[in-house]
């Protein structure tokens, strides 16, 4: 008999528990855009974040809530972002020019010596907070892939140099390697640019480049005074090129003693 009665009580609380959640569902269901849906079938589904929300379906529904701008989906490019305004029904604001990942720092571990042998984890970052790092350089690679295993798009490898190399046919300037740099050693850059780039990330005096690495940019300004376009200025002991005044000319090339600036090689948009 205390059985039945339990099974009788059990399936009754049973009963009304449903019917709470039943009411509370039908109570506050909120409907979805069905755009929502429309909107993630568009994008490339790597999750990867460079739009800053957790994945594509975030970004989906923040894009209908008008929370998210509609070009925010960089993997997607220019061909995603005029499909969300067709779907949103507004006029595409998509960018016409190609962005790709560039590594600025040449410093492979022949010219850019090591302060001690490091034997932790082979992560980039882990590796950083250890004094520092390992490199002489604390501008450098470090060469452990961190930022390879961060593209999701299998983007970047690493070299017999230890040093990151793009591949621009898979390449979509998402930023996941960038994100996963301690060293910011990675800068997204328009693929179509013209002209040099001053490939070294060193902001560290003459003297202090020169002992940490062979070919490290040390401020000389000798590329600023050969430049005939003025093209070139020089922060924090790095020199930088302007791309929208640099004629290719490679005045530059010639005047730099560290062979630091090399071409950069014109990317087909598209």
């Amino acid at each position: 008999m205390d059985l039945v009665m339990a099974l009788v009580v059990i399936g009754g609380l049973g009963l009304i528990f449903g019917g709470v959640l039943a009411f509370a569902a039908n109570k506050f269901y909120v409907e979805e855009d069905p755009r929502v849906e429309t909107i993630c079938d568009l994008l490339p589904g790597a999750n990867c974040g460079a739009c800053g929300f957790p994945g594509c379906v975030a970004f989906a529904e923040q894009v209908v809530a008008g929370n998210a701008s509609v070009d925010a989906c960089i993997p997607g490019g220019g061909g995603t972002c005029d499909n969300i305004c067709e779907v949103l029904g507004v006029e595409s604001v998509a960018s016409e020019g190609r962005k790709i990942a560039e590594v600025y720092c040449i410093g492979s571990p022949d010219v850019a010596p090591e302060k001690f042998e490091y034997h932790g984890v082979e992560d980039c970052q882990a590796a950083a907070l250890f004094h520092g790092g390992f490199k002489a350089c604390k501008y450098g690679c470090l060469g452990l892939g961190t930022c390879a295993r961060a593209c999701p798009f299998g983007g970047v490898t690493m070299g017999e140099n230890k040093l990151p190399i793009i591949d621009l046919s898979r390449c979509t300037a998402c930023g996941s390697c960038v994100k996963a740099c301690p060293r910011d050693i990675i800068r997204i850059v328009d693929a179509d640019r013209v002209g040099k780039t001053v490939l070294c990330n060193s902001k560290d005096k003459g003297k202090a480049t020169r002992q940490a690495c062979e070919i490290g940019c040390t401020g000389c300004k000798a590329c600023l005074k050969a430049c005939p376009q003025e093209a070139i200025t020089v922060e924090d002991n790095l020199a930088y090129i302007d791309h929208t005044k640099c004629d290719d000319c490679g005045e530059c090339v010639e005047a730099c003693p560290r062979d630091i600036i090399k071409d950069v090689s014109k990317v087909p948009v598209g």
